[in-house]
């Protein structure tokens, strides 16, 4: 059994691989889980959830943003017996077409891989998370770099909490652009703006392509919310777009002719 495991800055989700795709998917907070102990401990509960359990796990394929839960899991799998496989700039078999490829994101490279394969090239990828992202593969596959704006969630967090009368507020889609109360106003702002935000950087990156005219895939934690469906320019919604990105690379490695053993 291999499970794929999306590390964000917020959340963790993961996901059981059968048969190269995600076959169950279970989400815990990133924060409490940077030990060996403690990721045994969460990881055990969600595989309880579906009838399985960390024995069962043979290898783990994971995209990590925060390096302590990368190492925790290293930790994990060398004490289990496990294969971990990281993605990162020299796993995933993806041209990378940027200044320093170690510097993107392993998420972000996770996602232009899986959306490439799985809804055609070219693509844009829109992952709403903790950090709002805009990925751009080219016609031929490769990760051309893109965008980095703050979450949707992040934005009202902030505003919440850097102002003296301003409200927590829960990320709903409002009914009109004018708000009649804060908690409206700050909701117009938060989420109509950003839907004015995507429709910018979508419309600049297409004119940047000229020709291309690629899709755009979103996905990312926000992605399965009711509203997401009213994000402008998006042609496809894949929530689980980094853990089947997972699934595909373990299937990809798993397929390679395995090099022969070069005697000592």
């Amino acid at each position: 059994m291999i499970l794929a495991i999306d590390v964000g800055n917020t959340n963790m989700r993961v996901g059981l691989v059968r048969g190269g795709d995600v076959t169950a998917a279970r989400r815990a907070p990133t924060r409490g889980n940077r030990s060996a102990a403690h990721l045994a401990t969460t990881l055990g509960a969600l595989l309880a959830e579906d009838g399985v359990a960390l024995t069962d796990v043979e290898s783990i394929f994971v995209a990590s943003v925060v390096p302590k839960v990368t190492a925790a899991l290293q930790e994990l799998a060398a004490e289990r017996g496990i294969r971990l496989v990281s993605a990162d700039h020299s796993t995933i078999p993806i041209a990378i077409r940027v200044d320093n490829p170690a510097a993107v994101g392993n998420d972000r490279l996770v996602n232009a891989y899986a959306a490439g394969l799985l809804h055609g090239m070219p693509v844009i990828v829109i992952d709403l998370g903790t950090a709002t992202t805009l990925d751009v593969v080219a016609p031929d596959g490769a990760f051309l770099g893109g965008a980095i704006a703050p979450g949707l969630g992040l934005g009202l967090e902030a505003l919440s909490e850097h102002t003296a009368q301003l409200p927590q507020v829960a990320l709903e889609l409002p009914e009109r652009a004018i708000g009649t109360d804060t908690v409206s106003a700050m909701l117009s702002g938060a989420v109509l703006g950003y839907f004015g935000l995507v429709k910018e950087l979508v419309r600049r990156i297409r004119a940047e392509m000229g020709a291309a005219k690629p899709k755009v895939v979103l996905t990312g934690g926000l992605s399965a919310l009711s509203w997401a469906q009213s994000i402008p320019s998006v042609d496809i919604i894949d929530p689980l777009l980094t853990l089947r990105g997972l699934a595909l690379l373990g299937r990809e490695l798993a397929a390679r002719p395995k090099q022969p053993r070069v005697p000592e």
